[in-house]
């Protein structure tokens, strides 16, 4: 019934873990899981994560922010060959972090726009990370016609008016542990505002755990904790907003 959008289930605080992991998930009635890449070595362990648990993990490949002073013209075209395989049916996490800026902003924004033509050329949708970088997303994201092959603004942390322009690019937005917290009133506006056909849930796993269990360790079967804060803030059953949400997941990955 549900489909957790974004985790990273080769994070050491998880894989030590993952079939129990798995099992969690499972009770949780989380189906479907899609791992994403955030350089290269986490990028090919989401696709053999793929390729044992067929049906139920798929990946996404690509460099974050954090690590963008890592992509070379090389890396890029391991990563192309990489998409081609059957079990990846997204390019990300990339984008751009001001928060942390483990790697120098310009050397961001070069990274994430060679990843969006890299996306582009493949045809896959792409999954963007932003902190605190609303305003050079924005830009970049338009500039480059980011949203041509579809995609999903993940983690969602902006305001109605941003997120409207995410929309009218093509994007859609996904909800995370933030959407339960006591002090997010600019995420539920925007949880209460966004067309139903464009929502998507997650968990970040091992990130951003959900209230009550903020600041510990997040798996997959917490995202059920968001679809229910989703469907409350919406006026809907839990039933309808998980079915929902699984189902604009395999649309836009093409898993339908």
């Amino acid at each position: 019934m549900l489909f957790d959008s974004h985790a990273h289930l080769n994070d050491k605080k998880l894989y030590g873990d993952l079939p129990a992991v798995l099992v969690r998930a499972e009770e949780a009635q989380v189906s479907r899981i899609l791992n994403c890449g955030a350089d290269w070595p986490s990028s090919l362990m989401s696709v053999r994560l793929a390729e044992k648990y067929p049906g139920r993990v798929f990946a996404a490949v690509g460099v974050h922010p954090h690590d963008a002073k890592t992509l070379t013209e090389e890396m890029v075209h391991k990563l192309l060959k990489l998409a081609e395989a059957p079990q990846v049916v997204a390019w990300g996490e990339i984008g751009l972090d001001y928060y942390r800026d483990l790697s120098p902003r310009e050397t961001q924004r070069s990274a994430f726009i060679a990843q969006i033509a890299a996306a582009k050329s493949v045809k896959k949708p792409i999954i963007i990370h932003d902190r605190d970088a609303h305003e050079d997303i924005l830009r970049i994201a338009r500039q480059e016609r980011a949203g041509e092959n579809g995609g999903v603004f993940h983690c969602f942390s902006g305001s109605w008016e941003m997120a409207k322009e995410c929309l009218k690019m093509g994007f859609m937005i996904s909800f995370a542990g933030p959407l339960t917290y006591h002090n997010a009133p600019k995420l539920s506006e925007v949880a209460a505002k966004v067309p139903a056909d464009l929502m998507l849930v997650e968990t970040d796993c091992p990130y951003l755990s959900p209230h009550p269990y903020r600041g510990k360790i997040n798996e997959p079967a917490r995202v059920s904790i968001v679809a229910a804060k989703l469907a409350e803030i919406r006026g809907v059953s839990y039933e309808e907003a998980a079915q929902i949400t699984a189902a604009n997941t395999g649309r836009l990955f093409g898993l339908c």
